[in-house]
């Protein structure tokens, strides 16, 4: 499969596909893209940083494995939140903005044009996400902090499964436009739709199951305390 170039002499007015697309405003990032990477890294990093922090000077007998799981809801917390929850404010600005978090979406948009074009479905998914999942991930890392087990295994499962139900709307409805509309939303180049749409996204079908299997292990052992415990007052 050939890339269709992006040349405004050839009268293609913007690098996304497909390349009739509507892309209204659309201006070229003025940012070089290490430097965009680099920014969104660093601010990524240091909300993680601060919400470690903030847990360990709150509990300093978290576990290793605790402090990993409120790493990951950090980095939800943070891109549901701030980076989805700009994507959803201004959406119909983007592809003329210069800001840091519109230059990631134009750059990401290479792999998925719908995020260019104020998709529908894409804006309605993200309110979704930033409304509900963004505020339940930091609740998570509360509840993970404050050692309450019971709610925080409950909001963990709650949040892995809204992350899988997105991954799968994400996934399938792209896929089912491309093989039963013939229209593609990413670039054909390789680092545009395995590694921006494909491999960037992967993370959320991974981790939730290894979470979801960590509640639902700690779930059946709480049930089977409490039966054992009942066992007991009966044999009593």
């Amino acid at each position: 499969m050939s890339s269709t170039p992006y040349s405004p002499l050839d009268g293609i007015s913007h690098p996304y596909y497909p390349p009739d697309a509507t892309v209204p405003f659309y201006t070229a990032n003025t940012t070089p893209l290490l430097t965009i990477l680099l920014s969104f890294a660093g601010l990524i990093s240091l909300f993680v940083l601060i919400c470690l922090t903030f847990s360990r000077y709150a509990n300093p007998k978290l576990q290793q494995s605790d402090l990993a799981v409120i790493a990951w809801f950090a980095v939800c917390g943070f891109l549901h939140l701030f980076f989805e929850g700009y994507f959803v404010l201004n959406h119909k600005t983007i592809p003329s903005s210069q800001y840091l978090f519109a230059q990631l979406w134009k750059e990401y948009g290479l792999s998925d044009s719908r995020y260019l074009t104020a998709d529908p479905f894409m804006v309605w998914i993200e309110t979704l996400t930033v409304l509900i999942w963004g505020p339940l991930s930091l609740l998570t890392i509360y509840l993970i902090t404050t050692n309450q087990h019971a709610l925080r295994h409950i909001t963990q499962v709650v949040v892995c499964i809204g992350h899988l139900y997105g991954v799968a709307l994400y996934y399938g409805t792209c896929h089912y436009i491309e093989k039963y509309r013939g229209l593609q939303y990413s670039r054909p180049e390789w680092v545009y739709y395995w590694g921006y749409y494909a491999g960037m996204n992967a993370p959320w079908a991974v981790v939730p199951v290894l979470l979801l299997w960590g509640s639902v292990k700690e779930i059946k052992r709480a049930f089977r305390a409490v039966q054992e415990e009942d066992i007991a007052k009966k044999g009593l």
